[in-house]
């Protein structure tokens, strides 16, 4: 059993086959063998994963065509604090400056996101993915900012173009990030 635990990072990869899946990075403080789960009883969930197909990708909220790949990550940039200790655990994991960044692999269709990127005005980018009507699963990115791009033309089937882009506090908001679960579980 890990306990003293914090997340640090999420990763998700969008694309167009396949069961969403997510990697995350946890920092614990030590662990222990557990005899019986310090959670009580837990009651079981049928789980339905969400399906890359169903998943979609807004900038301000409208749709945003022909992206091939994207990657979303957010990171807490958590720092061990190793100090002396006869346990030999770490003390804690100190929250540091969070970062949320990615990647969208754009087909060439029009220069909206080139123009965006030169013009180096913000946009709100969001990853959804949707079940049903009770069931849903959105990664809004608040005040995203998309760099040049690389303009390479490779092969002769069109054009493709990434933007690593990286998102910044909103000052309106007040944050930088947002994630909504929508589901049938009231609390946890």
């Amino acid at each position: 059993m890990n306990y003293g635990a914090r997340a640090n990072s999420l990763s998700v990869q969008a694309q167009r086959s396949g069961l969403l899946s997510a990697t995350v990075n946890v920092i614990a403080q030590g662990e222990a063998v557990a005899a019986s789960t310090a959670a009580g009883s837990p009651a079981s969930f049928d789980i339905e994963r969400f399906s890359q197909f169903q998943g979609s990708i807004t900038r301000n909220g409208s749709v945003l065509g022909n992206i091939v790949s994207a990657e979303l990550m957010y990171s807490n940039n958590l720092e061990k604090i190793e100090v002396i200790r006869s346990d030999g655990r770490i003390a804690d994991a100190d929250p540091g400056v969070i970062k949320c960044s990615g990647t969208l692999n754009a087909r060439f269709q029009d220069t909206s996101l080139v123009d965006q990127a030169i013009a180096r005005t913000p946009c709100e980018i969001a990853f959804g993915w949707t079940i049903d009507a009770s069931r849903s699963l959105l990664f809004t990115a608040h005040r995203v900012f998309l760099p040049r791009g690389n303009r390479q033309i490779q092969g002769p089937g069109g054009i493709q173009m990434p933007f690593a882009w990286q998102a910044a506090l909103d000052p309106v908001l007040n944050k930088t990030f947002t994630a909504v679960l929508t589901n049938d579980v009231a609390s946890y």
